[in-house]
């Protein structure tokens, strides 16, 4: 086992001080700066593998602002969509899905050491995805009169990437393959409700990050099935069993079908879960 990193080290030293540094931006602008640089540079072959078996630091609260204030999930209000005021509270609460999720990928990078370059280069591309996605959508909450921060939010997505941050396996089977799948499923209703009501900027964002997902969820699949080889443990039945441990009453149908098959998901998979939903 390695040495315990030094968390002050120089931010340029490899890619996992720089995936640390954008972790820890709380500042949105510097966060999705820092991303888009890093993944550059990372593409660039500026950023080295070096010092991969080096022992993470334990993960802890990845840098946020001060907004939007955290709640519990039942405690967030249901708005209609006949409102620009509903319709920013919906971008609202996609941006901070995909905010959450910059961070979602940059731990996947920093924290899971000793995988493949291509491991690598999925997450650090994912990361930069989900930056500009969120910039799209804070730029149509301007459109709509509001910033990221002006309604409450959840963390349920961070407290699942907690959960999982002792084993690669978990995190690509239940980050991108439960919570991320779900929004597979759920925004083609979405993007339905706001074609209804008039929003054709707010559908023109989600079909984009829709397609792109696919991918993204497709990466965990992918990654779900390596580190399943490598535990000479059978995919399914792994996926299966850590659903039913650890999310089972949270999972819900209906589910996209065709969606979740290009991201990976095996039919007996499929039919699992709509057994457990």
């Amino acid at each position: 086992m390695g040495a315990q990193e030094n968390p002050t080290r120089n931010c340029h030293a490899n890619l996992f001080a720089r995936a640390r540094c954008c972790l820890d931006s709380a500042d949105v602008g510097a966060k999705l700066a820092a991303t888009a640089a890093a993944a550059a540079d990372f593409a660039a072959g500026i950023l080295g593998l070096d010092d991969a078996f080096d022992v993470p630091l334990p993960i802890g609260m990845p840098g946020r602002p001060a907004r939007p204030h955290l709640v519990s999930p039942r405690k967030l209000p249901h708005r209609g969509l006949g409102t620009a005021e509903g319709r920013a509270a919906l971008v609202h609460a996609v941006a901070h899905i995909e905010f959450n999720a910059i961070n979602l990928a940059w731990d996947a990078v920093y924290r899971f050491r000793g995988m493949p370059p291509d491991y690598y280069r999925d997450w650090v591309g994912i990361a930069a995805d989900e930056a500009r996605h969120f910039a799209l959508l804070h730029t149509r909450l301007h459109e709509l009169g509001h910033v990221y921060g002006d309604f409450d939010a959840h963390d349920g997505l961070w407290e699942m990437a907690v959960k999982t941050s002792g084993s690669c396996l978990q995190r690509m089977a239940l980050v991108p393959r439960v919570l991320e799948a779900r929004g597979l499923d759920v925004t083609p209703g979405m993007i339905e409700r706001l074609r209804s009501a008039g929003d054709a900027a707010t559908v023109a964002i989600l079909d984009l990050i829709l397609r792109e997902e696919v991918a993204h969820v497709a990466a965990g699949s992918r990654w779900f099935a390596w580190c399943c080889a490598r535990a000479d443990v059978e995919p399914d039945a792994t996926f299966a069993d850590l659903v039913a441990l650890h999310v089972r009453g949270a999972i819900k149908g209906p589910f996209n079908i065709p969606a979740r098959l290009a991201a990976g998901f095996s039919h007996a998979e499929l039919a699992r879960l709509e057994a457990a939903a």
